[in-house]
């Protein structure tokens, strides 16, 4: 059961402005997108705008619109009964969708204004659909992902947007300072999975390049997209500030493994949709952005260093088998987490959030279901330059049990060397078993474990076994008799058929896996 916020909380409005101000046009944006009403605001009283339209004088309720424009009325965010700072990635597009969801659990309507600082909204929670009481006021300040931690360590937030995990040194600060194990399943929540897009202009003919070639690009070593099988035009590249969370994803897995640095001719945009909307605007430009600000750009098909082709779909997303995939983090104290924000954090990391992180543009946690027609493309590579008459054997055992089973997106992953899940794993199982007990046909699901290549084979392939029997078992507990019916096979097929190249940390975590795999009785 969600908490009902307390209505002792009140939202308040200062008229900074003066009343000549008013005289100025502002843009009130339905909350449901379906109207944007353009005209001189006359006065904000009791929760509603008057303003004057080319069709007359309209009045509407803050309740339902959000205010544009530099006569909207300022919000005193001094009021507020819990802030939320960190990552535009997060704040910009699906946290003010979040609130929205969250007051729409309680039967309330959200209002969003945005204040003559742009990276900070105000959201107000009303009841009754938007006609009753005002609940909540929470203010939202979407910066960066750093800033997530240094608010929540000077306890000017309750909540931290991150697009990247806790960094040790930040957690340790955290710590010293009384606000718990911020790593911790109580504190650290993945609310999104996102896909960082390679974007180019729609009109661009290239639709898959390299992870070698988007570097060399962004290094200045190629510059004609004629040099990657494109037209005879120069290439403008388009990036972010490095202290971005958005770049740091990105040149982690580009330009940094190969001591490589951005061109110095590169534009600096100042986010996600300044970014699309350059590249949208420049027949020669290639950027990088979040998947939910792809707008009108193409993305691009990517290949690994070891031949390894991913498509930028939910799917790879889901399973986190994407190059340039990323999780969306919360943060929250232990000390300092007010009833209200806890109701917001219980929401958030529910599967009633499904919906609203979806409609956000990012990639949602549920569990879908796909055919393993791409898995062959996976072992290529590998069998290619294997010749052990043993891991040949085992090749062929995979690829028979690849042909009678679908894959689901629930993947879990695990630490080198350890047969103990993450955090999101926890979470995975309480998914993938509300899925599995909305199955009306009968099943029988196989839980698979690979690992990277790291060490001896046959070490790799007994590890990987342990590994899917502890997601088996652990599977089977949290069930507590609601699989009892079901068939759970165990297999492990240690570094076969890897999901990334494993000449890199990151690409060995990606490798350290158990997929589930399901098929119809």
């Amino acid at each position: 059961m969600m908490r009902k916020l307390s209505t002792a909380t009140l939202f308040a409005v200062s008229m900074i402005a003066s009343p000549m101000a008013f005289a100025q046009t502002v843009v009130l944006k339905a909350n449901d997108g379906s109207v944007d009403v353009s005209g001189e605001l006359i006065s904000f009283e009791d929760g509603f705008y008057t303003i004057r339209t080319q069709l007359g004088q309209m009045r509407m309720s803050a309740a339902r619109v959000s205010c544009e424009g530099s006569a909207c009325p300022q919000i005193d965010t001094a009021s507020a009964d819990f802030r939320i700072a960190g990552s535009d990635t997060v704040g910009d597009e699906l946290m003010p969708l979040l609130l929205e969801g969250f007051a729409a659990s309680l039967d309330a309507e959200t209002s969003i204004q945005t204040s003559n600082d742009p990276t900070v909204k105000t959201a107000t929670l009303v009841s009754d659909q938007g006609f009753g009481d005002e609940l909540a006021t929470i203010v939202v300040s979407s910066t960066g992902s750093s800033d997530a931690f240094s608010a929540l360590l000077a306890q000017e937030a309750e909540i931290g947007m991150a697009a990247r995990r806790i960094r040790p040194d930040e957690a340790r600060a955290l710590r010293d300072a009384g606000a718990g194990n911020m790593v911790s399943i109580d504190q650290e929540h993945v609310v999104a999975v996102d896909s960082l897009l390679v974007l180019v202009n729609p009109n661009n003919p290239v639709d898959t390049l390299s992870i070698d070639q988007i570097s060399q690009i962004y290094a200045g070593q190629i510059t004609n997209w004629s040099q990657v099988g494109g037209a005879d035009l120069p290439i403008k590249v388009y990036t972010r500030e490095v202290d971005s969370a958005t770049a740091q994803t990105f040149l982690n897995r580009t330009l940094d493994p190969r001591n490589l640095t951005v061109t110095g001719l590169a534009t600096v945009v100042s986010d996600n949709v300044e970014m699309s909307r350059a590249v949208v605007d420049d027949p020669a430009g290639i950027g990088f952005a979040a998947v939910a600000f792809q707008r009108g750009a193409k993305s691009l098909n990517i290949i690994t260093e070891c031949d390894i082709r991913t498509r930028p779909d939910a799917f790879s997303a889901k399973t986190e088998e994407y190059p340039f995939q990323r999780r969306l983090y919360v943060y929250n104290r232990l000390d300092n987490l007010s009833e209200d924000a806890a109701a917001l954090l219980e929401f958030m990391t529910s599967s009633a959030a499904d919906g609203v992180v979806e409609k956000a543009g990012f990639i949602n946690l549920s569990v879908v279901r796909q055919p393993q027609d791409n898995v062959g493309g996976r072992m290529r590579g590998l069998i290619r330059t294997t010749t052990d008459a043993y891991e040949v054997s085992l090749m062929r055992q995979l690829l028979v049990e690849l042909l009678d089973w679908d894959r689901l997106s629930t993947t879990f992953r695990f630490r080198a060397g350890s047969t103990k899940l993450d955090n999101k794993a926890l979470v995975d199982l309480e998914r993938l078993l509300e899925y599995l007990e909305a199955q009306s046909d009968d099943f029988e699901i196989a839980i698979v474990a690979f690992t990277d290549n790291v060490g001896p084979f046959e070490a790799n392939l007994t590890l990987s076994e342990q590994r899917a029997d502890e997601v088996a078992d652990a599977l089977k507990e949290a069930a507590g008799g609601r699989l009892d019916n079901v068939d759970i096979t165990t297999l492990g097929f240690g570094p076969l058929s890897p999901a990334a190249c494993n000449d890199t940390e990151d690409g060995r975590a990606l490798n350290r896996r158990v997929e589930v795999w399901i098929r119809n009785n």
